[in-house]
């Protein structure tokens, strides 16, 4: 069945008029991206058009026809978690050894009307494969239709960017959430990522132990910078757990309060690192001093 859209109306009211056959879905992590994909899929292919009228053989299917999603690999091949993530040439070009591929996939008509590729995480696609699928956009086949999902055009290949329309995708408004939650932490957590939301309700004792720890580290800022350091570390492991650390810490302080002003500067220095891919080690033994020096009223050793 076709999946159920929480907002983005202007998305949804003008996929169906688009003719370009790649586009450039941007915007933060959670808040619908791949949603919308699957819900263009099933409109791409249902007997009665958009939206997907839910009885038609296509429309029936739990999951939308010729639909496929690439993504890096979250963990090693000997199972530890990935450090480097990058969407690799042989999920885009067909290599010696075999396995799926975008290419292989394409070269076959579609069960219904049209076949759908997402590449989740274009920006993470290291230069082979960007250079593979640049060739795809370049001469796609009639029935395809290319989906790019990146948190920012920025971020992308300018010549896969270029040749892509984007369609920004903005933090859902906290009303609309209401829907699913009025918790006032399930949403301080979410920062209008329905993805977020969907996590807290299904794993309450995930969500509480995040919770417990980012209260831990704001007494660890009283303590010391070992203490924060340590704190820091489990807070780390959970996606949006620095976001919710900044929204509680600003606010267990005033506004007017410089503490409070450089404490939420240093962490969001510190998402953007992140963000780039910079060591988390090295992000967290730089956020723990930067955060403790800040709660003291300290200048950290990096300054201002």
């Amino acid at each position: 069945m076709k999946p159920s859209i929480l907002g983005h109306e202007r998305i949804l009211k003008l996929l169906p008029s688009l003719s370009s056959q790649s586009l450039l879905f941007t915007g933060p992590e959670g808040v619908g991206r791949r949603a919308v994909a699957r819900w263009y899929a099933y409109g791409l292919n249902c007997a009665h058009g958009f939206p997907g009228c839910g009885q038609c053989p296509s429309c029936r299917l739990e999951e939308p026809t010729d639909y496929l999603e690439i993504a890096p690999e979250a963990e090693t091949k000997t199972g530890r978690k990935a450090r480097n993530l990058q969407i690799r040439l042989e999920q885009i070009a067909p290599r010696e050894d075999g396995g799926e591929n975008l290419l292989d996939w394409l070269s076959t008509y579609p069960r219904f009307r049209a076949k759908v590729a997402v590449i989740d995480g274009a920006h993470l696609l290291n230069e082979p494969a960007a250079n593979a699928l640049l060739k795809v956009l370049e001469e796609p086949p009639a029935y395809a239709r290319l989906i790019l999902v990146a948190p920012s055009r920025e971020m992308v290949l300018p010549t896969l960017a270029s040749r892509s329309l984007e369609l920004a995708f903005g933090p859902l408004p906290e009303e609309t959430l209401h829907g699913l939650t009025r918790d006032p932490e399930v949403l301080a957590y979410a920062e209008g990522s329905v993805g977020r939301v969907r996590w807290a309700l299904d794993n309450p004792a995930l969500f509480n132990q995040l919770a417990g720890r980012a209260q831990g580290v704001l007494q660890s800022l009283g303590k010391g910078p070992a203490q924060t350091l340590e704190a820091l570390g489990p807070l780390l492991e959970t996606e949006g757990g620095l976001s919710y650390l900044a929204r509680k810490l600003g606010q267990s302080l005033p506004p007017e309060d410089p503490r409070r002003a450089e404490a939420l500067l240093s962490l969001h220095q510190a998402q953007e690192a992140l963000s780039a891919y910079v060591s988390e080690d090295l992000v967290l033994n730089w956020l723990g001093l930067r955060l403790w020096a800040a709660a003291q009223g300290r200048e950290t050793l990096s300054g201002h």
